[in-house]
């Protein structure tokens, strides 16, 4: 069942989100050439920490994942497209970055992602990262009162077609509020006027995962977590949680 949150509810969310921009500004701001990936993961605990919030990333255990996950955000390189394990890899000079967080905070939470490359970037790197902005934005401009979940699908689906990106089968975005993943399941592709019908009140975590060698499959880690692509191109994940209201839709993960 899809919760519709209050008005004052969606205010409470939007604190949690601009926790998790902030820890997510100061990710990417420590993130440099030999940095470890568990030192920006420290980054973002910090922040959380300071604000009163707690990690919705800690402790998860999704039924596909055999340990809970270590970390309060998922640190993805290169070929890891999403739910990459900090650990102590240090970053080095042309790696792209994906990094996802969350916050709760009152009771309420939020979840945001961002890509981004490390010293000398490559043009094909920052090419991926604009078309996932892109289908990110396409898929928000989407997210309107009576439209469906599937015009949302569709929308970034389209993007990612038209820059020849794969996209993994199976993972996509979510309801969001109370806990961190609720109805509905936003897929990254799809056919417009389907699925559930979108309401004022409504949060959705919506999340654009592209891959650069345009195949949709991809190979689960050892760790059990963290997900490649098979033909180890590079991957890109941009994410926003957004209220859906009257007068549009409203971004509540931004600083």
């Amino acid at each position: 069942m899809m919760e519709i949150k209050t008005d004052t509810a969606l205010e409470a969310m939007r604190e949690a989100g601009r926790v998790v921009a902030n820890a997510l500004a100061a990710v990417q701001a420590q993130a440099a050439v030999g940095v470890r990936l568990r030192e920006l993961d420290e980054a973002a605990r910090t922040v959380l920490t300071a604000a009163g919030a707690r990690s919705p990333f800690l402790g998860y255990q999704p039924s596909f994942a055999p340990v809970p996950f270590p970390a309060v955000i998922c640190a993805s390189v290169n070929d890891a497209i999403v739910h990459g394990v900090p650990d102590d890899y240090r970053l080095r000079d042309g790696d792209l970055v994906s990094i996802d967080c969350g916050a709760e905070l009152d009771g309420w939470t939020g979840d945001a992602a961002v890509s981004f490359t490390v010293g000398t970037a490559r043009p094909a790197d920052l090419e991926l990262i604009a078309a996932t902005r892109r289908a990110l934005d396409a898929g928000i401009a989407a997210a309107l009162v009576g439209h469906r979940v599937g015009d949302i699908s569709h929308a970034i689906g389209t993007v990612a077609r038209e820059a020849r990106c794969g996209m993994p089968v199976d993972f996509g975005g979510h309801g969001i509020g109370r806990s961190m993943h609720e109805e509905p399941h936003i897929p990254n592709h799809g056919r417009p006027g389907r699925g559930p019908r979108l309401r004022h009140g409504l949060a959705l975590a919506i999340e654009p995962m592209l891959m650069a060698g345009g195949r949709n499959d991809y190979r689960t880690d050892a760790d059990g977590w963290t997900l490649r692509t098979v033909d180890r191109s590079r991957a890109a994940h941009i994410e926003h949680t957004v209220a859906l209201t009257e007068d549009g839709p409203r971004i509540l993960t931004l600083p």
